[in-house]
């Protein structure tokens, strides 16, 4: 009893340093569980939180077959392998084999020391510690996280990732064999840097002990034999980098959950990018995507992240910036509600002096008599400051903070006329839960970015008021894009912020255009640099309900609705293509997503949220293309290729 006493009291006092395996990296995931984002560990190592659930059955058994068989049975020092080994290296004159289990190997992985008998006596002890306070599968999780993988890479999950851009869990018997074999030799089996003995090894591992492996087949075997290694490092997952930074900051979970969406999150990325690169010098932008009846944030792209110029640090989602005639929309429900004004009511847009304020519209022109809907349509100013006048400059901030939007006002400065036309500041985030208040019928609720309940949603602007203002902003985009979007624009003075805000019965979807300092953007304009933006995300979102908002005829409490047919815009019927260009980019809009090109009765490849699809024609001929929505409806078109 005092021997185990002892070491009872030798394991308490000197336990196993789990150092190593409590510092990873951290995981951003997508609300499907998909990785979005991965920050390395302390001291730039990619190293990600890896259980046996991670992994495929087959690269455990290939594990255990070329490592340790009989892992499952031996109480971490396994007396048979340390025999042989011992016998080896006296036969040799040198080491031939460890005989160390995978219990050891995790011990050495977690304290890494230096190859001596000493070293091999202190694995032994921590093994037999490893094995008396954990399970063989949590013993396995150590080894899966901290297996040296090459360079500044570590663990099975990181090492699918940087190796074949993919998660753990889905490679194939070749990819995982790879990967079992490279931290024999990480430094010496790097494939980037010598494929050829990667290879070698990977295949040693296939065609010797391994073979038996319960996963792996003779045909799974001679496959993966014929199967290239990768040679280059594929970039980590980095989707939505500002809000990965935002999540983990203060945080020590290795996964955190978010609300965004894996595909919409990249399309929205690469329609900012593609748009960075044509704005001028220093100029950015933002763009955020919601599902406002979940009050989730599906995408958010807050700037180049570390472009040089660009202020890429800055999540410009948060920054504070004038929204121009962007809160416009808000003005008007408040009016509608206190009974100043119907959609149809009478105004006059003229000259007007309201004491010291003299406000101008954006053209410096007047339209004359004009009503409250083409008021608001055509953004103009004068109404708006007449609105604002009969409400009140306070009454519009209560609302705007009662909707999450505290206005910042300059310093010294109370609420005042201004307002109406963007006289405080604004983050995009505020912006766009006050859209997604009036297209939720005046009732606000956060907008989340990661999972939860939410709380008691604050009734804002009564609901037929919260709608008469959005369905006069459903309009059709002026360069084209989906139907029944309702949208507003936003220019601040001097062209500093371009903005355009977009709702439909589903999503709020939001753009900003500016320079990070605040210095004028010239030229730029909310309809001129922002809208198009704005069309080209709400063409990437996942269908929403028909119908979604009235149409624009407002004049009556019964609202027409705006009907979203299918259409096939390109090709049209009897087109004549001409043949040898790369491909034809085939488009349709209205229709449920997910829309399914067909060329002569054969599908074209075509990703879920896109209305368009590439087709390459065989050669010259007559073809008919065809489009069908998730409802069934089809469009068809004849064609020439010639």
């Amino acid at each position: 009893m005092l021997f185990f006493g002892c070491v009872f009291a030798l394991d308490r006092a000197f336990p196993p340093d789990l150092t190593r395996l409590q510092s990873t990296g951290t995981e951003i995931l997508a609300r499907d569980g998909r990785t979005l984002s991965v920050l390395p560990a302390p001291g730039g190592v990619w190293r990600l939180a890896t259980t046996t659930a991670d992994v495929p059955p087959h690269l455990l058994d290939l594990l255990l077959t070329a490592e340790d068989r009989r892992f499952r049975r031996h109480p971490g020092v396994d007396p048979l392998a340390l025999a042989r080994a011992a016998g080896q290296w006296l036969r040799a004159g040198r080491v031939v084999s460890g005989g160390s289990t995978l219990t050891m190997q995790a011990a050495r992985l977690l304290e890494p020391r230096p190859r001596t008998l000493r070293s091999k006596a202190i694995e032994i002890l921590r093994a037999l510690q490893l094995e008396a306070r954990y399970s063989k599968d949590e013993i396995l999780g150590i080894w899966l996280t901290l297996a040296p993988m090459g360079g500044n890479i570590e663990g099975l999950r990181a090492g699918a990732l940087a190796w074949f851009a993919r998660p753990a869990s889905r490679l194939d018997p070749a990819e995982a064999a790879l990967l079992v074999a490279i931290p024999r030799r990480p430094e010496a089996l790097r494939p980037d840097r010598h494929p050829g003995r990667a290879r070698l090894a990977r295949n040693a591992l296939l065609t010797g002990r391994a073979l038996g492996a319960p996963g792996i087949t003779a045909a799974d075997a001679d496959y993966a034999l014929g199967t290239p290694v990768p040679v280059a490092r594929q970039p980590m997952p980095r989707l939505a980098p500002h809000l990965a930074r935002e999540l983990a900051r203060g945080s020590t979970a290795a996964r955190l959950p978010s609300t965004l969406d894996l595909p919409l999150q990249r399309a929205v990325e690469d329609i900012a990018a593609t748009a960075l690169r044509g704005l001028p010098d220093r100029a950015s932008l933002a763009i955020l995507v919601a599902d406002a009846r979940e009050h989730e944030v599906r995408a958010l792209s807050g700037g180049e992240f570390g472009a040089p110029g660009r202020a890429g640090a800055l999540d410009l989602t948060r920054a504070v910036r004038s929204p121009g005639s962007a809160l416009k929309p808000m003005l008007y429900a408040l009016a509608f509600e206190a009974g100043i004004a119907a959609p149809e009511t009478l105004l006059a847009d003229l000259p007007r002096r309201f004491g010291t304020y003299a406000p101008e519209n954006f053209d410096r022109g007047f339209a004359g008599r004009i009503t409250v809907a083409d008021a608001l349509r055509q953004s103009l100013n004068l109404p708006a400051v007449a609105l604002l006048s009969e409400l009140g400059p306070l009454r519009f901030a209560s609302a705007l903070k009662a909707a999450g939007a505290t206005p910042r006002l300059p310093p010294g400065t109370d609420a005042s006329l201004p307002l109406a036309l963007g006289g405080l500041g604004i983050t995009l985030r505020e912006l766009a839960g006050l859209y997604a208040t009036l297209g939720q019928g005046g009732a606000a609720t956060p907008l989340r970015l990661v999972p939860g309940p939410d709380p008691a949603p604050r009734r804002v602007f009564e609901p037929r008021a919260a709608a008469l203002a959005a369905a006069i902003l459903v309009n059709p985009f002026p360069g084209g894009g989906p139907p029944g979007i309702a949208w507003k624009t936003g220019t601040s003075w001097g062209g500093r912020d371009a903005w355009a805000m977009g709702i439909d019965q589903r999503h709020v979807v939001g753009i900003w255009v500016g320079r990070p300092d605040g210095t004028p953007l010239p030229g730029a304009t909310g309809a001129r640099t922002a809208l198009p933006l704005l069309a080209r995300v709400f063409e990437r979102l996942p269908p929403a309900p028909r119908n979604a908002l009235p149409a624009r005829t407002v004049t009556a409490p019964g609202l027409a609705e705006a009907l979203d047919r299918l259409r096939l815009t390109f090709p049209p019927p009897g087109a004549v293509l001409d043949e040898g260009g790369p491909h034809v980019t085939l488009r349709a809009t209205g229709g449920q997503r997910p829309l399914t090109f067909l060329v002569d009765g054969r599908p074209l490849p075509a990703e879920p949220a896109k209305r368009e699809a590439a087709w390459v024609p065989e050669g010259p001929g007559f073809y008919r293309v065809t489009v069908l929505d998730a409802a069934g409806a089809a469009v068809r078109a004849e064609v020439r290729v010639r």
